[in-house]
């Protein structure tokens, strides 16, 4: 995490807790770059659970929630700690991507589409590349959704959760349903993403 400008809004991060927490990692030998792989593993942990579904369902709803304490926590040491290194951009990015499959992914297969997880799994990344681009171009970052990064795992948490105590609601499979909105709502976030850059590039050139 090198960036300060280019992060997501987390009302998290100004808690006192999530500030006590990220000052003791930063006075310890945890890099910002490890706790960015570190989401990686959360999110392999929340895939297989997925697939394995019934009570591992638990464990996927834990594991999301573990990928998003270290997107919160990598940040916070980067940046606040003052330990952000020259490849911090990469470690910033590059695992994020790796996670929304992993996790997207591993719904998929547990909901018995597997086509449907990768499809989410691509829209995702699709969101984070438009961000990127009109990022690089000089845009502010565009976290806008309606399903951006929060929006997508507070989904498949909420979807974990709820089809472990009923896994079809009103005749309909809670982790496909999940699975759906997140790829929909990813896809529009994606299209949404694009037109504001269109619009915002036309202004400049304008």
């Amino acid at each position: 995490m090198s960036d300060p400008e280019s992060r997501r809004p987390i009302a998290t991060r100004d808690t006192k807790l999530a500030q006590r927490f990220a000052r003791w990692l930063a006075c310890t030998s945890v890099t910002p770059n490890a706790i960015s792989a570190g989401s990686v593993v959360f999110a392999a942990m929340a895939g297989a659970a997925f697939w394995a579904g019934g009570g591992w369902l638990i464990l996927a709803a834990l594991a999301v929630q573990g990928r998003l304490l270290c997107n919160l926590f990598d940040g916070m040491v980067a940046v606040e700690g003052g330990k952000s290194g020259p490849d911090g951009a990469f470690w910033n990015e590059a695992p994020d991507r790796f996670a929304d499959i992993l996790i997207l992914v591993g719904m998929g297969l547990g909901a018995g589409l597997p086509a449907l997880g990768w499809a989410a799994g691509c829209f995702a990344v699709l969101t984070a590349y438009v961000r990127e681009a009109g990022h690089a171009q000089g845009m502010a970052s565009d976290f806008s959704g309606p399903m951006a990064k929060p929006q997508r795992m507070a989904v498949a948490t909420g979807a974990a959760v709820l089809a472990l105590i009923a896994p079809e609601v009103l005749g309909v499979p809670v982790l496909q349903a999940g699975l759906w909105i997140i790829a929909v709502g990813a896809l529009a976030t994606a299209l949404r993403r694009s037109v504001r850059l269109v619009v915002w590039l036309r202004a400049q050139g304008g």
